[in-house]
């Protein structure tokens, strides 16, 4: 069975039209209620647009397909997705949603410092990984802000008007990541159940020899097979474990090469060849980088002290 290609919105007014909505009063900008759109018998399962989307929104029996998770719309949950990503939702028709949506085209943007910071907040990023999940106070507060946005542009634009929008949409961004680092901090259990899944991994790497054949593995790899994005991977660790991933796959292979230096009668270049280095240069360099000395004055000092 060939699967369907995602439904497609180029542009806010073709949101707009399929939900039943006025045309926006803003080519590039629209803050709608879900109270006001209309659902379709038949929605579609998977959707993807041109332009950001922001969503704070509940809806009972549905399910968001984030990445490879799902997740009820029970809780205040806040979705961000940039343009081109496509996410799902099933039981849609169920019962009407409530919340809000803000759609912002990159557009609006344009010449605004906000153009390219956008592109640092890693949330946009976890639009395929994880939701952000709202108390009652902070939904209350992205509410407000969204509210403000949709005033300023329903009412007289003017030379201000631009610039209020951009900071209001400034502060929503901070508040978010203000949220998820909150996040971060109170999931912890599931936190550490992902770094349990990573040091599993990289003990199956590294004590299993396989290096020499596949080679060291990237952090995209390594995010990939746990089902999370390099960047919230990596976010993730350092809100629990002050390091990066790539310093968790480096740490491993130090502790794996002081082991091979230490015990064996490896040389250095083969030490560097079966942890997968194709240049014993490169071993040797991140090697005394993270030590403070050659591999071979380890060996030596190792032999020293015994």
């Amino acid at each position: 069975m060939v699967k369907k290609s995602p439904y497609r919105f180029n542009t806010i007014s073709e949101y707009h039209t399929f939900r039943g909505l006025p045309a926006p009063e803003h080519p590039l900008i629209s803050v709608i209620n879900f109270d006001d759109i209309k659902l379709h018998k038949n929605e579609p399962d998977r959707l993807v647009s041109g332009f950001y989307t922001i969503a704070l929104k509940r809806h009972p029996k549905a399910k968001l397909k984030y990445g490879q998770q799902e997740y009820d719309f029970d809780d205040g949950v806040m979705l961000f997705m940039a343009p081109e990503q496509v996410f799902g939702i099933k039981n849609a028709t169920n019962e009407k949603p409530t919340g809000w949506m803000l759609m912002l085209h990159p557009d609006f943007l344009w010449k605004t410092k906000l153009a390219n910071s956008i592109h640092n907040y890693e949330y946009f990023d976890y639009a395929i990984n994880e939701a952000l999940f709202l108390s009652k106070k902070e939904e209350v507060s992205i509410t407000k802000i969204l509210k403000i946005i949709q005033l300023e542009y329903h009412g007289n634009i003017d030379q201000y008007s631009h610039k209020i929008i951009i900071a209001q949409l400034d502060l929503l961004f901070s508040y978010a990541e203000r949220y998820y680092n909150r996040q971060f901090l109170i999931r912890r259990k599931t936190n550490h159940q992902i770094l349990s899944r990573l040091e599993n991994l990289l003990n199956h790497y590294f004590a299993e020899d396989i290096l020499s054949v596949e080679g060291l593995p990237t952090v995209q790899k390594v995010a990939n097979q746990i089902n999370l994005s390099p960047k919230y991977l990596t976010g993730l660790l350092k809100n629990v474990t002050g390091k990066s991933t790539q310093e968790h796959i480096h740490h491993k292979l130090i502790e794996k090469a002081k082991e091979k230096l230490s015990t064996t009668e490896l040389s250095v270049s083969e030490v560097a060849y079966r942890l997968g280095f194709e240049h014993p240069q490169s071993f040797s360099k991140l090697f005394k980088q993270k030590t403070k000395m050659s591999p071979s004055v380890f060996r030596e000092s190792f032999r020293n002290s015994n």
